[in-house]
């Protein structure tokens, strides 16, 4: 079975690196799949949520380092030494390769375990980069097939691990949400007392009667 289903993965890596690749995929996937343009990516995205978001907001910048950090060491320094799959470009010689193919193994795909694991996180907790973040770990998760890195099982096994490592970290920032973060900030004792003027000092009422003797 297993035999098989490494056998189907050649076969679609196959089709997707050389059967689909065009010159369009030829010129864009090399720069979306490039560590610098997405670190560039990820800094504005942190900034973004720094500068629009709220306390809850920045927080969870925070919470991105660590599963960036956690689903980067986990695939990248475990899993690929666990697994030990050699890399399609060192294993086909006839194939699309747009990029250097490096030393490393290829399961999983660190570059999708990163993006999903921001997506996954991010995309819970602020809405409104949800749709972003899905397209761009889809594009970037494709991309490792064109440029001829990455089978795809190498993508969904990395999409799995990010997915995990966002699921936990999540789970640790509602927490934190939920018992520091939107608890309400104490005033000080007094505050109201020594901000509110004295009985003699304020307006009568409406309703209280007037003496006209």
């Amino acid at each position: 079975m297993l035999e098989y289903l490494a056998e189907l993965d050649k076969i679609l890596f196959l089709v997707i690196n050389v059967y689909l690749a065009n010159p369009v995929t030829d010129l864009i996937m090399p720069v979306i799949t490039s560590d610098n343009v997405l670190r560039v990516i990820y800094v504005l995205i942190l900034i973004g949520m720094a500068w629009f978001g709220d306390r809850r907001v920045r927080w969870l910048i925070l919470f991105s380092v660590i599963a960036m950090a956690a689903s980067d060491q986990l695939s990248s320094n475990f899993l690929k030494h666990l697994i030990e799959r050699d890399r399609p470009c060192h294993v086909f010689t006839n194939i699309n390769l747009l990029v250097a193919c490096g030393g490393g193994f290829s399961m999983p795909s660190s570059h999708a375990a990163n993006v999903f694991a921001q997506a996954v996180l991010l995309s819970r907790h602020v809405k409104l980069l949800a749709w972003p973040m899905y397209i761009l770990a889809i594009a970037v998760s494709l991309s490792r097939v064109f440029v001829g890195v990455h089978y795809p099982a190498d993508i969904v096994v990395g999409a799995l691990v990010g997915w995990l490592v966002a699921r936990i970290v999540s789970f640790v920032f509602a927490r934190v949400d939920r018992l520091v973060l939107s608890r309400p900030v104490k005033k000080r004792p007094g505050a109201d007392d020594a901000a509110a003027p004295p009985d003699s000092e304020k307006p009568p009422d409406d309703d209280t009667p007037v003496d006209n003797a």
